[in-house]
């Protein structure tokens, strides 16, 4: 029989403890500026000892050198006692910029946005006038209520031109728009993803009815696959926006305002953080006196617990704005040449490079670039816009958006009646511009970009 003992045995190790404080910096970090001023007016109502000061700009995030990862616990509460945002700069904010200040802080619907990517795009004078025909029959939700026929006759033009349209129109941001019915629309989002879920589109494209009755015996037969496996494709299914014009519509009241300004100064360019309407904080002096003097009847302990959180806020909050213009400097060093010509000079950027420029670990670049924008000589783009993979295989190198574009402007100038083949897109970009990509490359982006194949393109007309 095996004899059965109780020992005691020592051991050390190290694990990062999320704490609610360090909780409450992560999110912080994920806000956009008008998420971060409703949460910051929330701790204002909450908190007794936080109050904003009325006058004068205090010391906000400019330069200075973050202190850490928010990954990273911070020992002490030993912080300054108030907090504000950094000052406008003059440079920024005068009579000549002031159209940018206009464009940047007015609510921008559906339409508008997508009148701006169709005019942005390789496309002819009677193409952009079918693509505003297009543009106009798209509701708020973001599907196209008119059929191809109905705005084929009100254009004068044909089915097949204005089929060629949506089919650009489709590849817009937000993904899934211009959709005609739901199982089109999620389509259109997953073509868009960078790897597609082969599972996931065969489903939505093969076997739509079967999910709609939630027969989940018929679609793993149809698949291949177990009941487990089909249920993880439909959750990643479930994951995708059935209203991708939501964020525009009335109910979201989405205001989009840049998080910085990147303005361009003699010959480089220059970050400010888009503090304007931020509260300024600091400690409300009464209650750190009671605090600090005690005495019969003062709540010490809860006192305390306040006096953490709202020292903690202000921490967190001095951390998220160095961290936000800390890495919007990083990306400005990388996209010069973007912010100086134009999507042709977008250079390829992905998370790892600019974490290793301001020394920071990918999650946290990943979280500040999420749902902020910045207004730029080049328009407003959300920062995540500025990361773009890299394509070739020899000397010459691109981001993966240029080559898109390229492609679309490559298929734009074809001859209807002869179009290019993948294997022909891929000898002209070798030619123009150097660039070595496969042709399975470029089938994959011409799909993404929801352009139909050479066979499928070809007119007799």
């Amino acid at each position: 029989m095996m004899a059965l003992d109780l020992k005691q045995e020592l051991r050390l190790t190290q694990q990062l403890v999320i704490t609610p404080q360090l909780q409450q910096a992560i999110k912080l970090l994920q806000l956009n500026r008008i998420e971060l001023q409703e949460v910051i007016q929330e701790e204002l109502s909450s908190n007794p000892l936080l109050e904003e000061e009325e006058e004068s700009f205090g010391v906000g995030a400019k330069e200075a050198e973050t202190e850490g990862e928010f990954e990273e616990y911070w020992e002490g509460l030993g912080v300054d006692s108030h907090w504000s945002p950094s000052p406008p700069r003059r440079s920024v904010f005068d009579e000549e910029d002031r159209r940018i200040e206009d464009f940047a802080t007015r609510q921008i619907t559906l339409q508008e946005y997508l009148l701006w990517q169709l005019r942005m795009a390789p496309l002819g004078p009677e193409e952009l006038r079918i693509g505003e025909q297009i543009v106009g029959n798209i509701d708020d939700d973001g599907y196209l209520r008119a059929s191809v026929e109905e705005i084929a006759a009100s254009c004068g033009s044909s089915t097949e031109a204005v089929e060629r349209v949506l089919e650009v129109i489709q590849s817009f941001d937000p993904p899934g728009v211009g959709a005609r019915d739901l199982r089109e629309c999620l389509l259109l989002q997953l073509s868009q993803k960078e790897e597609p879920n082969p599972m996931a589109e065969a489903l939505l494209r093969d076997h739509f009815d079967a999910l709609k009755r939630g027969d989940y015996q018929a679609l793993a037969k149809g698949l291949g696959l177990q009941i487990e496996e089909v249920l993880e494709v439909i959750e990643q299914i479930k994951r995708l926006e059935p209203k991708p014009g939501r964020p525009f519509g009335p109910e979201a009241a989405r205001v989009i305002v840049p998080d910085v300004i990147i303005y361009k100064t003699g010959n480089d360019f220059e970050v400010a953080l888009n503090d304007d309407g931020l509260p300024k904080l600091r400690i409300n002096r009464h209650y750190r006196r009671m605090l600090e003097e005690g005495g019969e009847g003062v709540p010490v302990e809860y006192l305390k617990e306040k006096m953490r959180a709202a020292q903690w806020l202000i921490k967190s909050l001095e951390q998220r704005q160095q961290t936000l213009y800390k890495v919007t400097k990083s990306i400005v060093k990388f996209q010069k040449e973007f912010l100086e010509k134009g999507i042709d000079y977008l250079r390829p950027l992905i998370l790892r490079d600019v974490a290793e420029d301001v020394g920071m670990h990918e999650s946290t670049i990943s979280r500040v670039t999420t749902n902020k924008y910045a207004v730029t000589p080049q328009g407003l783009f959300e920062l995540k816009f500025f990361f773009s993979g890299k394509v070739g295989e020899g000397a010459v190198e691109m981001s993966v958006r240029r080559v898109k574009k390229l492609i679309q402007e490559i298929i734009a100038e074809e001859d209807p009646r002869a179009p290019y083949s993948d294997q022909r897109i891929v000898e002209i970009l070798k030619a123009r511009y150097g660039l070595e990509i496969a042709r399975r490359t470029v089938a994959k982006y011409r799909e993404g970009l929801a352009i139909p194949s050479s066979k499928e393109r070809r007119r007799t007309w």
